[in-house]
């Protein structure tokens, strides 16, 4: 059995590198940094991390935030040397960057190839130019399919970053991005709602009362969507809402919007939730009051639950169920197994059909 460990070493580079300033954004507020990065600092930071390391770990380097390839290549070069030198001597095992789609070229692939990149993470956003020309990102879809191809062309993984909610999208648009991005067949993606953060562009837009954000709700029910769907489709969803950290915590930090320091779990409970609702509507919820019982996996019970046992209290009340029964059993993890007056039916995520 394989007791590896997955271990990241993070570099933040806010806005180092970025020629735009698109409406949502305010890095220094999201990470709590205000000067970019040097190598120097990178190698500190390396030594420091890996200090801290005990045990065996696959310990990959990321450089987060920013625009990463915006930057000329000596400083690429100068910033990389130290992790490709870590890399060299097996102190650590991969690096990642995070970049614009309008900023990938052959020589850029080819240089970062070189010096040990393994994973390019594009900040797409949107697929629809109405959306990311209102926020300002200064690039169009067909920038995302041509970065998406030179790096998975070069034989690099290739990631996405998408953020429901911006101003102008609606369902029909998210759909379509959905649509293209699987088209695109990225290695994996993440999804972070649109918050309002302090000092940007659309700060002023929502205190102009011209931006509404979405409510968690709302945001859990599009994240919800695009992790399904995705995920039907073999790409996986890595992450869903920001990392809670101190300073997004605080008040004014993030001025409005589906902030949740538990946004994933909420995502994830939701998925239960659509599953359990399926099962029993399938068995015609109006020939199901009094109890059920619903075997799961001992590892999908919050999940199920979900927070604060809102799951159980909503399908108890929604279909008129005296009492839900749960049993943990440790050959359906992902899945539930749902027992009704001598009924059973099963189903997984790949089952539910969303919209």
């Amino acid at each position: 059995m394989n007791t590896t460990k997955y271990c990241i070493i993070p570099i933040f580079i806010p806005h180092f590198g970025c020629s735009h300033q698109c409406v949502f954004c305010n890095q220094r507020k999201i990470t709590g940094q205000e000067t970019p990065v040097t190598a120097e600092q990178v190698s500190e930071i390396i030594e420091e991390s890996l200090v801290k390391i005990t045990g065996r770990r696959q310990v990959e380097l990321a450089f987060y935030g920013g625009s990463f390839t915006a930057l000329s290549l000596d400083c690429q070069y100068e910033l990389l040397q130290p992790a490709y030198q870590a890399l060299q001597r097996n102190l650590i095992h991969s690096i990642r960057i995070s970049t614009r789609p309008d900023c990938i070229n052959p020589v850029i692939v080819k240089n970062l190839a070189m010096l040990g990149v393994r994973t390019v993470e594009l900040g797409v956003q949107s697929m629809d130019d109405a959306v990311l020309a209102g926020a300002n990102r200064g690039h169009t879809a067909k920038d995302v399919s041509n970065a998406t191809s030179l790096i998975k062309n070069a034989g690099l993984a290739c990631g996405v970053q998408l953020m429901p909610g911006l101003p102008g999208e609606n369902w029909s648009s998210l759909i379509c991005t959905v649509t293209k991005i699987i088209g695109l067949r990225p290695d994996f993606a993440r999804v972070y709602p649109t918050l309002v953060i302090a000092g940007t562009p659309l700060a002023n837009l929502y205190y102009d009362n011209r931006y509404k954000p979405l409510t968690i709700p709302e945001a859990v029910a599009k994240s919800a969507y695009i992790k399904l769907t995705f995920e039907q489709q073999g790409i996986k969803v890595i992450r869903t809402g920001l990392q809670a950290t101190a300073e997004l915590s605080k008040a004014h930090v993030v001025l409005a919007g589906p902030y949740h320091p538990a946004f994933g779990e909420l995502v994830d409970s939701f998925l239960f939730f659509l599953m359990a609702a399926h099962c029993i509507e399938i068995l015609s919820y109006s020939a199901c009051e009094g109890e059920m019982t619903i075997h799961h996996h001992p590892k999908d019970s919050s999940k199920l639950r979900g927070v604060s046992g809102e799951n159980i209290r909503r399908l108890k009340k929604t279909y008129k169920l005296s009492s839900i029964i749960l049993k943990p059993d440790h050959h359906t993890l992902g899945e539930l197994v749902i027992d009704f007056h001598g009924l059973s039916i099963s189903i997984n995520k790949n089952m539910l059909n969303y919209i």
